[in-house]
């Protein structure tokens, strides 16, 4: 309970900003505010999990992650420990270890 409402403090404070986002653009928002919305956008991708009944409409395999591993990965998102890993790695992705793994074959191809 006490992380799914961190969850949702963050999604809302990125929602309170992305008034100020689109008219004044992230660069005038404070370090804090820039870090939140980034974690926020990794949620936001996180939560595009890749379920079972949606390979009709993706065509990727779904993938079972059990409760107390997607809790766990909810709290290290909102903690920080992924900052360092770029939003794209989070779409579509079934637990952390889904993430890290995208997160190198991201840097592997730019590294080309």
């Amino acid at each position: 309970f006490r992380v799914a409402n961190r969850i949702k403090q963050i999604l809302q404070r990125y929602k309170d900003l992305q008034d100020i986002i689109a008219i004044l653009g992230i660069d005038e928002l404070s370090e804090d505010d820039r870090i939140l919305v980034g974690r926020a956008r990794r949620i936001q991708r996180f939560l595009s999990q890749n379920t079972f009944v949606a390979k009709v409409f993706t065509g990727l395999d779904g993938s079972f992650v059990p409760v107390t591993e997607t809790i766990a990965a909810f709290e290290a998102l909102a903690d920080g420990k992924y900052d360092h890993i770029p939003e794209q790695a989070f779409f579509m992705c079934g637990g952390l270890d889904d993430v890290e793994r995208r997160a190198a074959e991201i840097a592997a191809s730019v590294g080309k």
